[in-house]
């Protein structure tokens, strides 16, 4: 229970690597505010995984609570810029302050600077456009800005001294075929959090960044693992919670020296 008394807020908490983390968090002894949002069905993707971003936080609320743990979770839209302070309202007036901050959640798109129209396997690719920019940058970019100042913010008027920031990325700064538009968010996803490392050292919080292997949140494929198989890059297929372990143990006081990392796992 090293993580006894933390309150952690997961963004995109229902489903994969952020259900796994709540899970695991609480497990550790946080209280946990979930955020989540359901999603409709993506062209080409596999059954399990539009199940799984079709579904609220009922499952990952009774996980917690079933083994003895503290969680309470919130539908709202991370695109809609006066959502991050009402998380913080939220998580405030149930669970305590903030300490750890989880920035999951994505407004993934696939699209593509290219003419194709569909992608690897197979799944559908749409013309980078000021719709895809928009909803990429607005939850993977903006809205982990305005959740690390809020967190920022209310850490520092309260007189804190220890907190954790995390957040997810598959790559980007080197480009990102396919997903032109989600690298480029979570690059800028990767730099805030780089920005939070080094401002907020003083204050006793940590932030890094966990870039997962192919991890198989339901849309993980035979011919995903194929491809996984025969890339000298690639090396595993995790688990959600394999995930979720590291980033738990980022959140540690053990961890308390690790910071300003994009930490990849293989």
């Amino acid at each position: 229970m090293a993580l006894a008394g933390r309150v952690a807020l997961v963004t995109g908490g229902n489903c994969g690597i952020g259900a796994a983390t709540a899970v695991e968090l609480a497990a550790r002894g946080a209280a946990v505010l979930v955020t989540y949002l359901r999603m409709a069905a993506d062209e080409g993707a596999e059954a399990e995984y539009n199940a799984q971003r079709a579904a609220d936080a009922g499952a990952v609320l009774d996980a917690i609570r079933g083994a003895g743990g503290t969680a309470e979770a919130i539908e709202a839209d991370l695109a809609d810029p006066a959502v991050p302070a009402r998380l913080f309202d939220a998580a405030e007036a149930a669970l305590g302050p903030v300490e750890i901050l989880v920035c999951n959640a994505s407004g993934w798109v696939q699209d593509t600077f290219t003419p194709t129209t569909a992608g690897r396997f197979e799944r559908a690719l749409q013309p980078v456009s000021a719709v895809t920019f928009d909803r990429q940058f607005a939850v993977d970019a903006r809205a982990a800005a305005l959740l690390i100042a809020q967190f920022a913010r209310r850490h520092v008027e309260r007189g804190a001294s220890w907190g954790r920031i995390l957040g997810l990325t598959s790559g980007g700064p080197l480009g990102f075929p396919e997903e032109v538009s989600y690298g480029a968010a979570k690059a800028a996803l990767e730099n805030y959090t780089m920005s939070a490392a080094a401002e907020l050292a003083p204050y006793g919080v940590t932030a890094n960044v966990v870039h997962p292997p192919v991890t198989d949140t339901g849309w993980v494929t035979d011919a995903v693992r194929e491809v996984v198989a025969s890339s000298p890059d690639l090396v595993n297929v995790a688990s959600p919670d394999e995930v979720a372990e590291v980033i738990a143990f980022l959140c540690s006081d053990a961890a308390g020296l690790v910071s300003g990392n994009v930490v990849h796992l293989r």
